[in-house]
């Protein structure tokens, strides 16, 4: 069995993400609970994965404090699985790769699913990364700089 890197430890906030969210089926049980689903089986059908598997990403994001696990809604005997604050956190990580997805990865006017503002019932604007003051920026206008060792 391959023995999987962790990173909690990393200086680099990328890195440290990925122990809790960087598989792929961990972002689509995100999405989906995005999408109001809350329960296993609904998880389960959505997605079409393996229950073992399911399982396991989801005890994996409860651990990582993305979901917490609380009794059913509507009083049954069934538990749901809810997003924290910690999970409600990613919802522009989702909305960037579907923006990203949808401009690389669609012909145009290829159809897709949209996500839209409940209000105005429009879709969402790209998102936009900015400076303190305003600025719009890009990759060639940012740079990471390491933390400076103590002593």
């Amino acid at each position: 069995m391959v023995k999987l890197t962790r990173f909690e430890s990393a200086e680099c906030p990328v890195a440290r993400s990925l122990d809790a969210i960087g598989d792929g089926w961990a972002l689509l049980i995100i999405r989906d609970a995005f999408d109001g689903i809350r329960r296993f089986g609904e998880f389960q059908r959505s997605l079409g994965m393996a229950k073992n598997i399911l399982a396991m990403r989801l005890r994996s994001l409860v651990a990582h404090g993305v979901f917490e696990i609380v009794p059913a809604s509507d009083g049954s005997a069934y538990q749901e699985y809810v997003l924290t604050e910690k999970g409600r956190g990613l919802f522009a990580v989702i909305i960037g790769l579907r923006q990203w997805g949808e401009a690389f990865f669609y012909a145009e006017g290829e159809a897709h699913s949209v996500v839209v503002d409940c209000e105005q019932g429009q879709p969402l604007r790209t998102l936009e990364l900015r400076s303190a003051d305003g600025r719009l920026l890009g990759p060639e206008d940012c740079r990471r700089i390491a933390p400076q060792a103590e002593g």
